[in-house]
């Protein structure tokens, strides 16, 4: 029995407001309110509303036979709360039926596996404490922002307790193995990885609505029997969310090929759908993945350089993290909010400046004109942060002489 595990990431960040120099000092609130609005509305009744009633529809009609996984970031969810509570209740519809499972991630989809274990460990918590909250799930797997994975960091991932981890098929890592198999972490083998199949994910999330592509239409019969004709004992199709209704829209008929998917792959008995956990547990790793460098999902290259490739970034990066000592020490909510958001990886990815083959898929999610325009407004809000931060230590320190005296 060949098993199809589907995972989905959903996520948006707060975007920050156009912040100029001479804002600083003045005017703390960061966030465009009315665009953060605006788009979480938008994707919620294009994509978000219609899959999950699609969703559960398809998990009812095949009596549990269909089954899926998401990770939902911290930030998805605040905005879920403040702007579509109706989209957090679809959720947890589908949290109910017993055949989704929430994955465990950074909270703010940050780079803190890339900063230092105890910012990495500290966001997790965060996560793990928020989805308990929200659906009353335990995960009992991870997946890293942006698929980011490395030996050290699967070891880490590890210690935190989870049992599975998610990370990308890369063909520099894997060579002539196959991404359709269940592999262990070189360092702690106790841990499973579900690699990402990126031809066959990138076939719906990317190719599906190119009608110059030669597969062009794709039909769910199709896909399955393409699917069957995979060597492996696991397919894991791993993509973002929004490719349903948002980047592929409902006029692709992109929402049509989900709904017939299903009856596609199960009507010949050789093929189920499985949630990650499960997924891990039934099949038996056949070899240790050594991956002593690290990868991500991101553009040809699946390093981490669409965050961390330039100048611009490292400096932004640097003084962001420089910060977060003193954070620890204000133990104050609306400081740890501002940290938070401001640590989201998107904002790095706006400062990307890689135009190669995949330099369309940056220039789609972003808000700016360029990285230099991305970088200094960013720079904008973290030094007036900063400033805020080293006021608020400073009072801290005179209550305390105060207290003392």
């Amino acid at each position: 029995m060949k098993t199809i595990c589907l995972y989905f990431q959903v996520h948006q960040p707060w975007r920050l407001k156009t912040y100029r120099f001479f804002n600083m000092g003045k005017d703390h609130n960061y966030l465009d309110d009315l665009t953060n609005r605006a788009i979480m509305q938008k994707v919620a009744r294009q994509c978000y509303l219609p899959m999950n009633a699609l969703l559960l529809k398809l998990i009812k009609e095949n009596k549990g036979k269909f089954r899926c996984s998401f990770s939902l970031t911290g930030t998805v969810v605040e905005q879920f709360k403040a702007y579509a509570p109706e989209v957090l209740n679809s959720f947890k519809a589908l949290a109910e039926t017993g055949c989704v499972e929430f994955l465990a991630e950074t909270y703010s989809h940050s780079l803190s596996s890339l900063a230092s274990k105890e910012d990495f460990t500290e966001q997790v918590k965060l996560h793990t404490a928020m989805i308990k909250k929200e659906f009353g799930l335990k995960p009992t797997a991870f997946r890293n922002t942006e698929l980011i994975y490395s030996d050290e960091i699967g070891a880490q991932v590890a210690e935190m307790g989870f049992k599975v981890m998610l990370a990308e098929g890369a063909k520099h890592v894997l060579g002539w193995k196959s991404p359709d198999f269940v592999y262990t972490n070189a360092i702690d083998q106790k841990l499973r990885l579900l690699l990402r199949n990126y031809k066959l994910s990138d076939d719906i999330a990317f190719r599906f609505s190119n009608q110059g592509w030669s597969e062009y239409p794709l039909t769910a019969d199709k896909y399955a029997s393409w699917l069957a004709g995979e060597t492996g004992e696991i397919i894991n199709l791993f993509m973002d969310y929004e490719t349903f209704g948002e980047h592929q829209k409902a006029n692709t008929g992109i929402l049509d090929f989900v709904k017939a998917l299903p009856a596609a792959i199960l009507k010949n008995g050789d093929m189920e759908f499985e949630t990650v956990t499960k997924a891990a547990e039934k099949h038996q790793p056949i070899s240790v993945l050594h991956c002593p460098h690290v990868m991500s999902w991101a553009d040809e290259e699946r390093d981490v350089t669409a965050w961390l490739g330039n100048e611009l970034q490292n400096e932004a990066f640097s003084k962001l993290y420089a910060l977060k000592d003193k954070i620890k020490a204000l133990k104050n909510k609306d400081f740890d909010y501002v940290w938070n958001f401001m640590q989201t990886s998107d904002h790095f990815y706006y400062m990307a400046t890689k135009w190669l083959s995949d330099g369309d898929v940056h220039s789609y999610f972003n808000p700016y004109g360029s990285s230099y325009e991305a970088f200094i407004n960013y720079m904008n809000v973290l030094s007036d942060f900063e400033i805020e931060v080293e006021k608020a230590l400073e009072a801290k320190q005179s209550r305390k002489k105060v207290k003392t005296a």
